[in-house]
């Protein structure tokens, strides 16, 4: 099993996002939670592979997994023996606004 760690402003940007869709639909914050858990647990068990980062951020070593049903990716880097995800960052957003984060 793969060692999971999320720093704290990737959990403030996925309740953010969370809250977000919950005040445009009841319940939809909870299925955002529940793809991006689901997603989490592939990384864990090592059921999936993450794509390598394009371009300046790939460089650095990071990797991203889209969600399911949602316009976000997870995106991580491999640090010793564990992933440490960075951001919950939407798709639509400047590409790598997360490198170089240590919160």
């Amino acid at each position: 099993m793969r060692q999971v760690r999320i720093l704290e402003c990737a959990a403030e940007e996925a309740s953010e996002a969370a809250g977000w869709y919950e005040s445009r639909q009841a319940g939809l914050g909870k299925k955002f939670y529940k793809a991006l858990d689901h997603a989490i647990g592939l990384i864990e068990e090592n059921l999936v592979a993450m794509f390598p980062w394009n371009g300046k951020a790939g460089l650095l070593g990071a990797y991203h997994l889209p969600l399911y049903r949602f316009p976000y990716s997870i995106i991580a880097l491999e640090h010793d023996d564990q992933l440490v995800v960075v951001a919950v960052a939407h798709h639509s957003r400047k590409p790598g606004y997360w490198t170089g984060r240590e919160c």
